[in-house]
């Protein structure tokens, strides 16, 4: 049985076998059994991480340790609320950082943007925050939800989302969308931070 450790673009964790090209984390969320608990995030640093790194090794959910999220690629770890890693990613963070401060202004440190993209993107209920946008003004890599799935916004295409990678694709609509990707990292995005994204949505 796969792990409930694939998070989408909704932000929700699920289980499924499909493989991700980054992993993550938000702190302890699971259990001695790895079965997660009710809470979704332990702090606001949501990060993303390479897969492999200096040659590390880890066990997946180990009892204590923080929970190992993973992400079919980086537009949708944005979707849901993260941000680069400045350790294993540092040229990524710093790109990140750098158009995030473009679009909203300068930050003290990595935590002082944590706190703004947090505000951002969940609720105190643990509910993501949506809004609405004028579809043809996204930038690339952005997350729209339509017919209770989750596209990916890449030139004049939106290409659906599922955990194993894209499938259908559609021309871009007019009109106002429900955008699932917080308002900073939008800003981000449309301020040149070019995201890495799945080989099937160039396929």
């Amino acid at each position: 049985m796969p792990l409930q450790n694939r998070v989408l673009p909704t932000g929700e964790i699920v289980a499924d076998p499909a493989h991700g090209t980054l992993m993550g984390n938000r702190g302890i969320l699971h259990d001695d059994t790895r079965a997660l608990r009710r809470a979704r995030w332990r702090h606001s640093h949501w990060v993303t991480c390479r897969l492999v790194f200096k040659g590390r090794q880890r066990a997946i959910m180990r009892p204590g340790a923080y929970t190992e999220l993973f992400f079919l690629d980086e537009a949708v770890a944005l979707a849901a609320g993260h941000r680069p890693c400045a350790e294993c990613r540092r040229q990524d963070y710093r790109l990140f950082r750098a158009a995030f401060e473009v679009a909203t202004g300068p930050v003290e440190s990595a935590a002082g943007m944590d706190r703004r993209l947090h505000a951002a993107r969940v609720t105190r209920t643990r509910r993501q925050i949506t809004h609405e946008a004028e579809c043809g003004a996204l930038p690339d890599g952005a997350f729209v939800a339509l017919e209770r799935d989750s596209w990916l916004v890449l030139g004049d295409r939106l290409h659906r989302f599922t955990p194993a990678g894209y499938t259908e694709t559609r021309l871009r609509p007019a009109g106002i969308v429900t955008l699932l990707t917080p308002a900073p990292t939008i800003a981000a995005l449309a301020a040149g931070y070019r995201p890495t994204i799945h080989e099937s949505a160039r396929t």
